[in-house]
């Protein structure tokens, strides 16, 4: 898909029906067409009008007869099987003496932001798309790194009510995101750099300004997104622990059941064999109690069983060094 856009007089961008100089062109997952097209009108070589389709291209800055190019990972929020998560797309800024030209592979919100006019930014200035670009793609990495924690709180929540599946699913989603994000604010921290030592940014105080103030937003939505991996990270090894920990409970009572079940069965089993019983429990001579009194027996065995077994149980503790030692000198 291609569209273009210029900046009017009032510093508005609207969309044009073809190109002109001064213009942005935005490709959303072009055709091998489209971006011939493209590199005819405005001269930048294929290999760069291509480059941002590669889902793995890692976020970097080049330059070619005369254009310059700067990738970088944009945050998306995609529908999944398992529910929704946000990822990363490369996202390419290229531009020459004659326009500037997005590319990507999906519709990026940052670049609608732009359309709509969110931030007055001129297409006939670069720098200062790319700049204006840049700071709003750190802001959407900061709201979304909200969003992460949000939704993560509203899980953990809804899993201290119940332990379901689809609530660790959805947390170990946004723990995928977070790694997502984390690899992605590493590699354009480098563009950022870049960017900064522009001769076009270090020429104005205003791009200067805007230049500081993405690298500070990078740096703080790096240290968001370390601080909210290893809270998730903390909350996904506590919540295993108690999985263990019920799965170990329910086990033990399954154990004490069938150990207390078994002693009327073997008692029973033993006086039904084809033999003379003991006490004088015999068929013809016997006492007419006998049944009741075997029943008894059982009875009380199981719970003289039941009571020993729950006293064993609750007397395992798990103890430190300090306090073996202890207990040796006692």
């Amino acid at each position: 898909m291609i569209k273009f856009f210029k900046t009017d007089e009032r510093v508005r961008i609207h969309e044009t029906d073809a190109f002109e100089n001064g213009c942005w062109i935005e490709l959303v997952n072009p055709t091998d067409d489209e971006v011939d097209d493209i590199r005819a009108l405005t001269g930048i070589p294929e290999e760069m009008l291509k480059a941002a389709l590669d889902e793995e291209e890692s976020a970097r800055v080049d330059t070619d007869d005369g254009a310059t190019m700067y990738i970088v990972d944009s945050p998306m929020l995609v529908d999944t099987e398992d529910g929704s998560m946000y990822t990363t797309i490369p996202v390419a800024i290229i531009y020459n003496a004659k326009c500037i030209v997005s590319v990507s592979l999906s519709a990026s919100p940052v670049l609608n932001a732009l359309r709509l006019n969110r931030t007055p930014v001129s297409t006939r200035k670069p720098v200062e798309f790319i700049l204006h670009f840049m700071f709003e793609n750190v802001k959407r990495f900061s709201s979304s790194l909200k969003q992460i924690d949000k939704k993560s709180l509203r899980l953990q929540a809804e899993l201290h009510k119940s332990m379901r599946n689809q609530e660790l699913i959805e947390l170990l989603t946004l723990q995928d995101s977070l790694v997502y994000f984390s690899t992605a604010l590493s590699a354009n921290a480098s563009v950022y750099g870049r960017l900064t030592r522009m001769e076009g940014v270090q020429a104005s105080e205003d791009y200067r300004d805007l230049a500081d103030d993405i690298m500070i937003e990078s740096r703080q939505a790096g240290e968001m997104c370390s601080i909210y991996r290893d809270i998730l990270k903390t909350t996904m090894d506590a919540f295993s622990s108690v999985i263990s920990n019920n799965v170990n409970n329910v086990v033990k009572r399954l154990t004490i059941i069938t150990i207390l079940v078994a002693i009327p069965t073997l008692i029973a089993g033993l006086l039904g064999m084809n033999v003379k019983l003991p006490f004088g429990m015999h068929v013809e001579t016997g006492s007419p109690y006998e049944f009741w009194i075997v029943l008894g027996v059982c009875v009380v065995l199981t719970a003289l069983c039941s009571i020993l077994l729950v006293k064993m149980t609750d007397k395992v503790k798990i103890r430190t060094p300090k306090q073996i030692k202890k207990k040796r000198r006692k």
